[in-house]
């Protein structure tokens, strides 16, 4: 999941979501909301479809693998609190989803590739896992080299900030600054994550 190279626009039709970014997926999804072709009657969803879809939506939004959803579910159903919100707040906290949320990146797929590079700092520290939780405190520098700078500036000023008040972002210095955790009103993402939670707990 996390490497899905197919077309997004299929993926955003089917789940009725903008869970890709990327302006080709926009224009193909506002063009055409349903999928070309020969238009039969929809069938109504099982419960088992819905809960699925949901699921899907979670994993394509975050670029999340099985094992890795499963993996943060298994981290937050031991904690307090809903369940189903701790999971989100999992994934929001990602050092992908930040950038993301900083206007640093355009979309995820892109901040996780730049990270992957090795373009990206954590308090002066070379962090390449994309995954990475973040903490507040934390200070996101970008590598001090002149092309590298470059590409984020003009980046930053093309990309279309989530802004959260968690999370701030200087565009002069490239620098972003978690300033608290994610809270439930931070999470962007249409899903019913009740759902979710009901199908992995199975």
């Amino acid at each position: 999941m996390a490497r899905y190279h197919g077309p997004k626009a299929r993926v955003n039709r089917r789940l009725k979501a903008q869970v890709y970014e990327d302006s080709g997926a926009r224009r193909a999804t506002d063009r055409r909301a349903n999928p070309p072709g020969m238009h039969t009657r929809p069938r109504r969803p099982s419960n088992y479809g819905l809960a699925l879809a949901e699921k899907q939506k979670i994993k394509h939004y975050y670029g999340l693998g099985e094992r890795q959803l499963r993996r943060y579910f298994g981290d937050v159903s031991h904690k307090k609190g809903n369940t189903g919100e701790l999971l989100l707040m999992m994934c929001e906290g990602r050092f992908d989803n930040v950038l993301r949320r900083a206007g640093v990146a355009k979309t995820r797929p892109q901040a996780r590739q730049g990270i992957t590079h090795g373009h990206f700092y954590i308090n002066g520290v070379k962090v390449t896992k994309p995954s990475y939780q973040m903490s507040p405190g934390d200070v996101i520098t970008v590598r001090n080299k002149e092309k590298i700078q470059h590409l984020y500036q003009f980046t930053s000023q093309d990309a279309s900030a989530e802004p959260v008040e968690w999370v701030t972002f200087d565009p002069e210095t490239l620098r972003a600054t978690v300033q608290g955790l994610p809270g439930p009103s931070d999470i962007s993402l249409p899903v019913d994550v009740n759902i979710v939670i009901e199908f992995m707990s199975r």
